[in-house]
């Protein structure tokens, strides 16, 4: 049986929302929501859908339509508390793009709703339904890099710089998601430093490098920037016998394993058995696999066990204390725990 979906947003992630359930076979998309008609009547005709979806620049008239089950939301982060709120109230399930919302209280708040309501909130971390992502996790989970020992990440680019967050609020989700995956962790405590270029008002770091540390003692430190033209997508973690990287502008080696370590010679620290080792990769697009999880979280009426409303709040509170630390120039923030 189809279940019959709004999708609120038709920019860039939102399109690729549209197509994805327009697509699948056990979706219907009843109505798409966004305040510019131009944009949404170009959305039509680029991906030529059928006449009968509804097209509203209002979404709370979306929330009224008859056959709705499911609401799939891409608006800005500022918007969701209001927009999750009212859907879950209505009944209907909700996927929303990261994050949860700007407020960790907000956060918890929606997902207890959701439990009250017995309705699924499902976030769309994509890099979680990566298969790039769900490798490294299993080798750092098989233990072929030995100890662990420290982790990186490097994500930036020129554009596009946000109106409503800065680029902690931006970029920072995607590599703390992959990182609390491979490690199988969550951060205690925090840290941030930020830098302002633009005269956007109200200011907005551009630049931001954080410290995550992790119960284990592991630290993991990232560059996150949307004022750099050399584009960067990599992450990293260090064990004693090797790193593994993702470097998702590498198209032939998104994943890769550098062996070696160092062993003492005459006196001195000599690397041995260096190699590398590219890993072969599923083929698999991670937006149709989030899609597809969604709607089977529907039909089975569970929480999921990737990508739940909790494991949004959780990032939500990593957000906040590292927000925390940068509003107070760098001081160690502990983590909030859902």
């Amino acid at each position: 049986m189809e279940i019959g979906i709004a999708i609120f947003g038709a920019g860039r992630w939102g399109t690729h929302l549209i197509r994805n359930f327009c697509n699948h076979p056990q979706s219907r998309v009843i109505a798409i929501v966004d305040p510019n008609l131009e944009q949404l009547q170009a959305v039509q005709k680029r991906l030529q859908l059928d006449q009968d979806i509804a097209l509203l620049e209002d979404w709370t008239e979306a929330l009224e339509l008859p056959g709705i089950e499911a609401v799939a939301i891409a608006t800005p982060a500022s918007t969701h508390y209001e927009i999750i709120s009212a859907a879950l109230k209505k009944s209907y399930h909700v996927l929303s793009e990261k994050p949860l919302t700007l407020e960790y209280s907000e956060s918890v708040e929606l997902c207890k709703l959701a439990e009250q309501q017995q309705r699924q909130l499902f976030i769309d971390h994509t890099y979680l339904f990566n298969p790039v992502v769900q490798s490294g996790q299993a080798i750092v989970a098989e233990g072929k890099l030995g100890e662990l020992r420290y982790g990186y990440a490097t994500r930036t680019h020129i554009e596009p710089v946000r109106p409503d967050v800065d680029a902690l609020w931006d970029l920072a989700i995607h590599d703390i998601c992959i990182l609390n995956s491979w490690l199988n962790q969550k951060p205690v405590e925090v840290q941030a430093n930020g830098t302002v270029w633009l005269p956007q008002q109200p200011p907005q770091s551009d630049l931001v490098m954080a410290k995550l540390t992790y119960p284990s003692g592991f630290q993991a430190f990232l560059h996150l920037c949307w004022l750099n033209p050399d584009k960067q997508r990599r992450l990293g973690v260090v064990g004693t016998q090797g790193t593994l990287i993702f470097d998702e502008m590498s198209a032939d080696a998104p994943l890769v394993i550098q062996h070696g370590h160092l062993e003492e010679q005459n006196n001195r620290w000599k690397a041995v058995d260096v190699s590398r080792e590219v890993l072969a990769i599923a083929k698999a697009e991670p937006l149709a696999q989030v899609c597809n999880e969604f709607l089977n979280c529907i039909r089975q009426n569970t929480a999921s066990q990737i990508s739940s409303g909790w494991v949004g709040a959780e990032l939500v509170g990593i957000l906040c204390a590292l927000n925390n630390s940068l509003e107070q120039g760098g001081k160690i923030v502990q983590c909030n725990r859902s």
